[in-house]
């Protein structure tokens, strides 16, 4: 495969073509151990330290299966998926070599079925034992923290510590759906991520090995990426490394006791849904002190969150301190517990400033943190591009990356749409066949939206050495949606794709705005053990985005068979240009696809497009103006030749029976 460099906003392979990758996250289920590490099955997390992650995404035996599928599909890139704990889970330094051999083979096959990758170390809300995945257990030891206390004292939220496997199904009264985002403002991700980001300021006497805790926690993290780096860096098909997945910011630039319950001076972002815990709150949580926090729920009518009730918090009062430990923050003159279960804030806003200088996640802490990955990785392989990622929102409505970006990096954040996300709904008179009057105006609406909101996400790429490339890290929707009807459909034998429309469209209109912003993206996410089984899923929390699920499988001889969706997401695309893209855009009901560039008769190599045998299974026609192009679709491409320097215009229009 061609290496691929960065030449302003473009991916660029060795023969001068723009690239644009589509791709596809692999896979869901690598944040947990294999075989059952999933939070489908109960568990105390004791075995933290034994557990293995070889067979996430899948055992090496089904690689050329799965990697076969995707190609087929039309993909030429992977995020492809490992965790802090994957690498480094039996203790400091104990890297688990037989899974690092096993995670570079899955690397280099993926090379060999068109398949570029670059490596996702991955979390959510810090580790499983928070409620996520990512980070190693046995971090919260040396911090002076027992995971074990996190359920009683109700420092995280735990799908396995608040589940009722018994009971099974959805448990929206004892595990919301969507409700493990939340974690990121709960006691164990304040202190985590305080340490890991800023433990030199705000932690200055937590020493660990000799190390400060900031230190000692990113040079074990850059250590594990360095094991893998190692061991894939004469792979052509690997690109690089992303920066970590969706980082936090923990209570760093926050004000000890304020709660964010809406748009202030403080915080100008809307309130998410939850507990709205100030530092405060969650520092006394987290050593016994019950503390009554205000709820917040979505309000219809007011179209934000709102206060609906309060909830009352670790009324059994239990620390997750070890006996011995002292609290760092303490310490280091933030608050003062005092013997009789009080308090006193000392420094109202100590996670704000440091000295006489405010403090700014972004410059601060994130930039600094890019470039040591960026360095690290690039001792490794010099020529990799870096995958840098801000935390969501900051990425989206912040001011964007830090002015020290270093060269060759990617903005390769996440992009949703939250609605859908959160609430598992999408509309079901969104046909875009049938559509007429108010419904067909929504439809327009929510297609500007996304690309208005795409278009925005890419303006930060303009931080990055005056120009980068964009990537969509992450997009997709849930496949249970609206109450998992396409599931009881499929069960009931309806093979068609009409129980599948609303995702269709949702997918429909995603990759449309992607196209109209000739933007590259890795959608979330293929699991290759997914079910259709609401407790189950992508065997995380009860998510459920996987693009393939066995149950579908109805033809292991069909590659396609066990897709979900697939004319949502299966659509031509320019591969590789030899010139410069200019327009993109597909109608999936019609399968009119028109792709103009302008040419480039330097570039020796011609353009590559994807046209799938499932948009058009009876054949299609071609236009061409321009150059001269050649149509294959038992390849699945179209192969264009520039004619010379200028425009060159294409359209595929789909055959009828």
């Amino acid at each position: 495969m061609p290496r691929l460099h960065i030449e302003g906003r473009w991916f660029v392979d060795e023969a001068g073509r723009r690239v644009i990758l589509r791709g596809v996250n692999l896979g869901g289920d690598c944040k947990v151990p294999y075989p059952r590490g999933g939070t489908n099955f109960p568990s105390d997390f004791s075995d933290h330290r034994e557990v293995s992650f070889i067979g996430r995404p899948f055992p090496l035996a089904e690689a050329a299966e799965h990697f076969a599928r995707l190609r087929v599909w039309g993909f030429n890139c992977v995020r492809m998926l490992t965790t802090w704990e994957a690498v480094e889970h039996r203790g400091p330094g104990d890297f688990d070599c037989d899974y690092l051999d096993y995670y570079a083979e899955l690397c280099r096959l993926a090379g060999e079925f068109g398949l570029y990758v670059f490596v996702d170390f991955h979390q959510d809300v810090w580790s499983r034992m928070s409620g996520g995945d990512g980070a190693p257990c046995w971090l919260f030891d040396k911090v002076g923290i027992d995971y074990r206390r996190f359920g009683e004292s109700e420092s995280a939220h735990v799908m396995q510590y608040l589940y009722d496997y018994a009971r099974g199904g959805r448990q929206e009264d004892r595990y919301p759906t969507m409700s493990w985002s939340q974690n990121a403002r709960w006691p164990v991700n304040g202190i985590m991520w305080t340490l890991f980001f800023a433990g030199r300021d705000f932690a200055p006497g937590l020493v660990i090995d000799g190390h400060n805790v900031q230190d000692y926690m990113q040079e074990h993290y850059l250590a594990a990426q360095a094991e893998v780096a190692r061991r894939v860096r004469e792979l052509p098909n690997v690109l690089g490394f992303d920066t970590l997945n969706e980082p936090h910011e923990g209570w760093i630039g926050h004000a000890l006791s304020y709660r964010h319950l809406g748009p202030s001076e403080e915080n100008p972002l809307p309130a998410g849904a939850g507990l709205a815990w100030s530092p405060i709150d969650a520092m006394l949580v987290s050593h016994g002190v019950t503390r009554v926090i205000p709820v917040l729920a979505y309000d219809k009518a007011l179209k934000r969150a709102a206060v609906t009730r309060e909830r009352t918090m670790n009324e059994r009062m239990v620390s997750i301190w070890k006996d011995g430990a002292r609290d760092p923050f303490q310490a280091a003159g933030a608050w003062r517990l005092r013997a009789d279960g009080g308090f006193e804030i000392l420094r109202e806003d100590f996670f704000q400033r440091v000295g006489d200088r405010a403090v700014n996640f972004i410059e601060d802490y994130m930039g600094p943190f890019i470039v040591r990955v960026a360095k690290s990785m690039r001792a490794i392989n010099p020529d990799w591009i870096l995958f840098a990622e801000l935390d969501p929102l900051s990425g989206f409505l912040g001011p964007g990356f830090p002015a020290d970006t270093p060269p060759q990096t990617v903005n390769a954040g996440h992009w949703y749409d939250i609605v859908t996300l959160g609430t598992k709904t999408f509309r079901t008179d969104f046909t875009l066949d049938a559509m007429s009057g108010e419904t067909a105006a929504a439809a327009a609406q929510l297609q500007t939206r996304y690309e208005q909101q795409l278009a925005r996400f890419a303006k930060t790429s303009e931080r990055i050495g005056g120009g980068a490339p964009t990537l969509i890290g992450e997009f997709g929707i849930p496949f249970d949606l609206n109450g998992a009807q396409a599931y009881r459909a499929f069960h009931a034998g309806d093979r068609s794709a009409v129980p599948w429309t609303p995702h269709i469209v949702a997918l429909d209109m995603m990759y449309n705005a992607l196209d109209t912003l000739l933007l590259s993206s890795t959608q979330w996410n293929y699991t290759a053990s997914n079910r259709n089984d609401l407790a189950v899923g992508d065997g995380w929390n009860q998510e459920d985005l996987s693009i393939f699920s066995r149950d579908q499988q109805t033809d292991p001889a069909d590659p396609s068979s066990g897709g979900r969706a697939l004319e949502g997401f299966v659509r031509p695309f320019a591969r590789a240009i030899q010139g410069t893209p200019r327009r993109m855009k597909f109608e999936r009901l019609t399968g009119r696809f028109e792709f103009v560039f302008d040419a480039d008769p330097t570039v020796p190599a011609a353009t590559e497009i994807f046209a799938p045998r499932l948009q058009y299974p009876h054949g299609c026609d071609l236009e061409i103006s321009g150059g001269e192009a050649r149509l294959d679709l038992e390849s699945q491409q179209v192969t264009i030749a520039a004619g010379g320097a200028g425009e060159v215009r294409m359209i595929l229009r789909r055959r009828e029976k």
